[in-house]
């Protein structure tokens, strides 16, 4: 009798777990707390105040000369540049790698027609150049300003003959390599150039993505799955491919750049790679100067932590001109060039556990981006602004976070916060093109056939 109560007693229990066990699987999702995750911050190692702190350097890496087919000779350029309080500056003449300012670089045939116009080739004499690298050169008003500007060398912009604006910088080339690159158009070009940069052992970038998907007349191309993933299988390809520009000089063609660079980011995180955010002047005049650029946060500035940082993304970038975008703002337009007019600036960027603290100064607003969308806005001033992400509605399908700030002198954004939920990355294998597709491709890439769509487009 005792016997069988004990095996009545264990089958009963068996039921009851049972029971139990399905009840919490239908409740799951319902009840359960939101599953952990870390908040992975490009600034981490950054400090940000006393003994130690690092400094905020103020730079451009697209910058043209009359080498190419800017309005403005190198010293012009430059100089013009050191005045404006530059600390770094590339020269990414097109199809021309930089070499130090007081030589002469690659003379390409494309770009002797800049005799014809008395637009002259010049570089810096070797006692300029010592002196701007040293910061004893003075500036306009005959002051020394005592802080060198460093150049970042080996910079090119390929394509050197496109007409389809398919346009990607490259970094810390060698002398020899990208000189006269004609690379090719459309998207043919696109991996042609970054491929080369590749090989070569360089760093790139894509340069003003919406100037060549036209997104002025048709802005949702931005959001077309095909302009996204297109963009975002080169950036996956090629790990050399840092990411993308999302601020180009005036932003004239490239004003829904931020959009595309948030669809970006969720396409390519999944995969564990992060798109780093770029904001280049991209001037071929004096009056550009003053237009997009960034702040690297570094402990000296040096090209070891320039090329670092770019790597790192532990940097801010910058714009003083920007149209109005009705889903991520700014909601009025932003136009500051050119005025003096101090930007806004974080002066710390921290996490801790599942809060974001920003600190910043010339600032009216703060706004927190995730999954392309504003998720929290706050006006900001000097006192430390939080958001705890666990107060937000649908953080758990947030995949990064980003902050930008908004003033009198235009704004100013910070590089995508991981969301990390311990996920194993998914695999990214390139598609291989069809022998038909690789021809049809091949012709796209060519000049007669761009030329001929150009010709077109004019009537």
């Amino acid at each position: 009798m005792n016997n069988f109560k004990k095996i009545l007693s264990v089958i009963l229990s068996a039921v009851i777990m049972m029971q139990a066990g399905d009840l919490c699987v239908a409740n799951a999702g319902a009840d359960e707390p939101i599953p952990d995750y870390t908040i992975v911050s490009p600034y981490a190692d950054v400090i940000w105040s006393g003994e130690g702190a690092w400094g905020a350097y103020k730079g451009s890496l697209h910058s043209h000369t009359t080498y190419s087919d800017a309005d403005d000779t190198l010293p012009v350029m430059v100089k013009e540049a050191y005045n404006q309080d530059y600390d770094f500056l590339a020269i990414a003449d097109h199809g021309i790698t930089g070499v130090d300012w007081d030589q002469t670089p690659a003379i390409q045939p494309l770009y002797l027609y800049q005799y014809l116009i008395d637009n002259p080739y010049e570089h810096l004499t070797t006692e300029e150049y010592e002196a701007i690298k040293g910061g004893t050169y003075p500036l306009y008003d005959g002051t020394i300003r005592n802080k060198k500007m460093v150049p970042v060398l080996g910079a090119n912009e390929l394509n050197n003959l496109s007409l389809t604006k398919n346009h990607v910088n490259g970094f810390f080339l060698a002398p020899d390599k990208g000189n006269g690159f004609a690379g090719g158009d459309n998207e043919y070009g696109f991996d042609k150039a970054l491929k080369y940069i590749d090989e070569n052992g360089g760093l790139s970038h894509i340069n003003h993505p919406g100037d060549w998907l036209r997104s002025n007349d048709n802005p949702e191309i931005v959001n077309d799955p095909e302009s996204i993933k297109f963009f975002g299988d080169l950036i996956l390809k090629y790990d050399s491919c840092l990411g993308t520009e999302v601020l180009n000089e005036r932003n004239g063609t490239t004003g829904y750049d931020r959009i595309l660079w948030d669809n970006l980011l969720m396409y390519c995180l999944p995969y564990g790679k992060n798109v780093i955010g770029f904001s280049n002047t991209d001037a071929h005049n004096t009056d550009n100067v003053d237009t997009s650029y960034s702040y690297f946060m570094m402990e000296k500035n040096n090209v070891d932590n320039i090329k670092k940082t770019m790597q790192s993304g532990a940097f801010f970038g910058v714009t003083t001109r920007l149209r109005p975008n009705d889903k991520i703002g700014p909601y009025e337009e932003i136009d500051c060039m050119n005025k003096g007019i101090p930007c806004p600036m974080f002066t710390s960027l921290t996490v801790d556990g599942h809060k974001i603290t920003v600190t910043a100064k010339e600032s009216k607003t703060v706004q927190f981006i995730a999954n392309g969308n504003v998720i929290f806005t706050k006006d900001i001033g000097t006192e430390p602004v939080t958001l705890d992400l666990d107060t937000i509605e649908g953080v758990e399908d947030f995949k990064y976070v980003r902050v930008e700030l908004f003033g009198d002198g235009g704004l100013c954004y910070s590089q995508a916060l991981v969301i990390d939920r311990g996920e194993a990355p998914l695999e990214f294998v390139a598609e291989e093109l069809s022998p038909i597709e690789a021809i049809w491709n091949y012709i796209r890439g060519t000049i007669f056939y761009a030329l001929i769509f150009e010709i077109i487009d004019l009537f």
